[in-house]
């Protein structure tokens, strides 16, 4: 078993050279995944992953091994599971969290159905800040129905308070007491016991039940109890790089004839995997793991997000209101600066976006001007917060939207493609879009003046770079100046008009193309029912479409754009320059010229 972890570490050092994707976070469980396969029968038995970074061990055990090179890529396999992907992933994993709901809702239908399948649910710790994760656990605990949650925990926390908290120990004693702890015969005397006791009368059994709560508590770390009070059978620590004691306690665990819900605590070391990278020649710049998928190392160039940390910091300078809240999996490298520079100024909130929504409200009633900080992917999962908690009552909340748009590599599961059309839509929001670093500095500063309702912006995207027929919102500008300068070669006048903001629409910007023009292309990386869907509505009612005025839309396919580089997306989504010229020429007529553009 040693061997074959030191095969699969080896295997994972191999891909990370060969793809270039950090693999850290399925390093510190290939033990563990080992553990899970030996003693679970997959695909019969349905093993979950909480984070999908935690399943390249997992991918290498179930047949995907020769694949692995093309992971992320274009046609390649997913860096996350996928239902369409194998059989034994039977749920998909993006975003975290979702793992113990899925597998309480497979479990009942399994009870439903007379099946006698188990389940495995695989949590980290970077997600147990999620309000879901305790949702499900809560009602996994009064369902009773059988199921394993493994909870992984690595030692590292999204909150930095919490990292510098005592860890819990693993030592000889810990392991024997965890190995008693998923006994059958300990399951089967303590159930028989507060059967007694329960006969006895309720002051013994009371009396029992806080004896067992102190010797539990003694046993397990500081907390463990929380697992038990939401109905789940707590075993551990267990030692979760000692392959022996692993099997042990699953397989106890699954020998169990009815266990309700068990959660299993392994303890992970991220340096684990560092200290074996040294021994097998893992390059430095792959070590962390990055906050985006598709992070350059630490030579990267400037991006969106530093011109914009630079932007909020230079404002925060001058207005000591300026606070930022910032949700999701480890905070954006970006806002150091700002942290810093105010400390006190920036609450990281983790993985829990509904509350980053609500708490930034909080603040703005109180008076201060919160920036909320939330990937446009993660801010769908906070949206009844947005709308009820926010847009309804007009709190002046500043919605800061990175990694809008097409995220290359990192598939659908992080695409930002939604956020325009979901926030556009609300009766008070201000939704703007910048088009190049300038604009964003400049979108920074009127979020912090704009106090009488809410405001958000996405970046990167963009830039009037011409004289004002093409109108664009958030997508690269690059590709509207390549498809005038191929529309230009052919003859044809073109004016590329930066929209800046979706809503409210520049009405005198439109009127003014409209006038001056007779064909009116929108251009925007987001789905369909954003930006063009506004102009569409003003130009219906303010009856351009009556006239000479020939109106295309250019947005996202209305599909799930697939992994791949950021330029083999923008082809597949129809957003590159040949693609918006090839649709100028077919709204011209010369259809024949646009096919051969494409060709």
């Amino acid at each position: 078993m040693k061997q074959l972890a030191d095969d699969i570490r080896s295997e994972l050092s191999f891909i990370m050279k060969e793809t270039q994707k950090s693999v850290k976070a399925s390093m510190s469980v290939v033990e563990l995944t080992i553990a899970i396969h030996r003693v679970f029968s997959a695909p019969m038995d349905k093993i979950l992953w909480d984070v999908g970074e935690q399943t390249y061990a997992h991918k290498i055990l179930t047949g995907r091994r020769s694949v692995m090179h093309t992971l992320r890529q274009k046609d390649g396999i997913s860096g996350y599971t996928s239902r369409s992907e194998s059989e034994f992933d039977p749920f998909g994993a993006g975003h975290g969290c979702n793992s113990i709901s899925a597998g309480l809702g497979m479990a009942i239908a399994r009870d439903i159905k007379g099946k006698r399948d188990r389940v495995v649910a695989v949590i980290s710790n970077e997600t147990t800040m999620a309000g879901q994760l305790y949702e499900a656990m809560s009602n996994a605990g009064y369902l009773d129905s059988d199921m394993v949650v493994i909870l992984n925990d690595n030692r590292r926390s999204l909150h930095p308070k919490l990292e510098e908290a005592p860890k819990t120990p693993i030592n000889a004693l810990s392991s024997a007491l965890s190995k008693l702890q998923s006994s059958k015969l300990f399951r089967k005397w303590r159930e028989v016991a507060k059967g007694l006791t329960k006969r006895i009368g309720k002051g013994m059994y009371e009396w029992a039940a806080k004896v067992d709560e102190y010797a539990r508590g003694m046993i397990g770390p500081p907390g463990s109890t929380l697992f038990e009070e939401l109905g789940l059978y707590y075993i551990g620590p267990v030692d979760g790089h000692n392959i022996e004691d692993l099997i042990c306690v699953l397989n106890q665990v699954a020998s169990l004839d009815s266990t309700g819900p068990v959660l299993v605590h392994v303890i992970t070391k991220e340096d684990k995997e560092v200290q074996d990278g040294k021994q097998i020649g893992i390059s430095n710049k792959y070590k962390e793991e990055p906050y985006e998928s598709d992070s350059q190392p630490n030579n990267r160039s400037e991006t969106y997000g530093d011109r914009f940390a630079q932007a909020l910091t230079t404002e925060a300078q001058i207005d000591k209101d300026i606070m930022v809240v910032h949700a999701g999996m480890g905070i954006d490298p970006s806002l150091k600066l700002f942290q810093e520079k105010f400390p006190d100024r920036l609450f990281d909130v983790g993985m829990a976006e509904q509350h980053a929504v609500t708490f930034s409200a909080g603040l703005s009633c109180g008076g201060l001007k919160p920036f909320c900080i939330i990937p446009s992917t993660f801010l769908q999962r906070a949206y009844d917060q947005v709308v009820h908690d926010v847009d309804r009552q007009k709190i002046p909340v500043r919605f800061v939207i990175p990694s809008a748009g097409l995220v290359g590599s990192d598939g659908p599961t992080k695409c930002g493609a939604f956020d325009i059309t979901f926030m556009s839509c609300l009766p008070n929001m201000i939704v703007m879009a910048p088009s190049d670093e300038v604009e964003l500095a400049n979108m920074v500063a009127t979020a912090s003046c704009i106090d009488d309702r809410p405001i958000c912006f996405r970046y990167p995207r963009g830039a009037i770079v011409k004289s004002n027929s093409s109108i664009c919102h958030g997508v690269p500008i690059e590709n509207c100046l390549r498809a005038h300068s191929l529309l230009s070669e052919l003859g044809i006048e073109v004016t590329v008009a930066d929209a800046r903001f979706c809503k409210p629409l520049d009405i005198k910007l439109v009127r003014q193309l409209c006038e001056n023009h007779s064909f009116l292309i929108t251009v925007e990386e987001g789905s369909i029912g954003g930006f063009g869907s506004h102009v569409a509505q003003f130009l219906t009612l303010d009856g351009k479409l009556d006239g000479s005025i020939k109106w295309r839309p250019i947005v996202l396919p209305d599909n799930y754009v697939e992994q791949a580089s950021p330029m083999e997306q923008l082809s597949l989504a129809g957003l590159t320059g040949h693609h918006i010229a090839a649709t100028a020429l077919s709204l011209l007529g010369r259809t024949r010229e646009a096919l051969l553009l494409m060709c």
